[in-house]
């Protein structure tokens, strides 16, 4: 049995909730310490380290990633955050996998009137081609995802009817 290992890593869209708590909670705790030494109110300072934890806790959400691991007819995602912390995210197993295309592909037109429930684990665009393709997932689940060249062609290789690179 042929066993195929491969991995792809590709940074995520920031969050921007994340970020946005994390500026808010840096406001209110300067405005905390502030009022500390102004009032001369020593037990503010509770409101001070809770506001401290708050903006280290959300500035873990900050930085995203995805790693698709390909792994003998099974594609893995996880979602790395600040490259320190790695959740899985899902398991897809090509047996049930209906088709995998670009987003702009002729080959998802069939697919386009399915109501899913759509997941993004896709890089942002960038100035150049878009690498986004798209995997259907039992009739259930629209899966966009941005894999590497590499990515394409060994579950191309895996899935000749399934996988198009068009």
């Amino acid at each position: 049995m042929s066993e195929s290992y491969v991995e792809c890593l590709v940074k995520g869209r920031p969050n921007n909730k994340a970020r946005l708590l994390m500026i808010l909670l840096i406001v209110l705790g300067a405005a905390a310490f502030i009022a500390m030494f102004i009032t001369g109110k020593w037990w503010i300072l509770i409101f001070v380290i809770g506001f401290g934890v708050g903006i280290y806790y959300s500035s873990q959400y900050i930085g995203v990633e995805y790693e698709y691991l390909y792994i003998d007819k099974e594609l893995v995602v996880d979602k790395i955050y600040n490259q320190s912390r790695r959740k899985r995210i899902a398991t897809y197993e090509f047996d049930k996998v209906q088709v995998i295309a670009p987003v702009k592909s002729y080959h998802l037109d069939n697919f386009g009137k399915l109501s899913t429930n759509p997941k993004d684990f896709s890089a942002p665009v960038t100035d150049g081609p878009d690498g986004t393709y798209v995997l259907f997932y039992e009739g259930k689940e629209q899966v966009l995802f941005t894999p590497s060249e590499e990515l394409v062609k060994i579950m191309k290789n895996a899935a000749p009817r399934k996988v198009y690179s068009d």
